[in-house]
């Protein structure tokens, strides 16, 4: 069961997305786990997710589909070209630039929608990881407020 707002006590509802990256075949489980513990970590639950992004690479990733629909957020998908203005804030390796174009996919995804749902993007902490799955959060200012 996913925690909600309603457990905890908070006055100020922040709103976060969420940047995946993943093995190829990652379950529905694995990331839904994953990011309940990311989000956790900080004091959230997936009421206060935005939406979920991740690398044009994954376009196709059942897991990552499944957990957009569990969840009833959209799933964005960046290309390499997209996630580069948010690379220097990153980290990278070279088996995410061999495999997707792009060094990093977690954070720079997480950064690019928040940018692209409102203002001042900013990473949330450190990215977690599974056995198959990476999970960055940023936070956002709402300009529809």
């Amino acid at each position: 069961m996913l925690p909600t707002a309603s457990d905890r006590s908070s006055t100020s509802p922040i709103q976060v997305v969420a940047g995946l990256g993943c093995r190829r075949g990652c379950s529905l489980d694995e990331l839904l786990d994953l990011l309940i513990h990311s989000l956790a970590r900080h004091g959230l639950t997936a009421d206060n997710l935005a939406g979920l992004a991740s690398i044009a690479h994954k376009r196709d990733e059942a897991g990552l589909h499944a957990l957009a629909e569990h969840l009833g957020l959209e799933l964005s998908f960046f290309s390499p070209e997209q996630l580069s203005a948010y690379l220097a804030k990153t980290g990278g390796n070279p088996l995410s630039q061999a495999t997707t174009g792009s060094p990093a996919v977690a954070e720079p995804c997480a950064l690019a929608l928040a940018a692209r749902l409102g203002i001042s993007p900013c990473q949330l902490g450190e990215k977690t990881r599974s056995a198959s799955a990476t999970c960055a959060l940023a936070t956002f200012t709402d300009t529809s407020i």
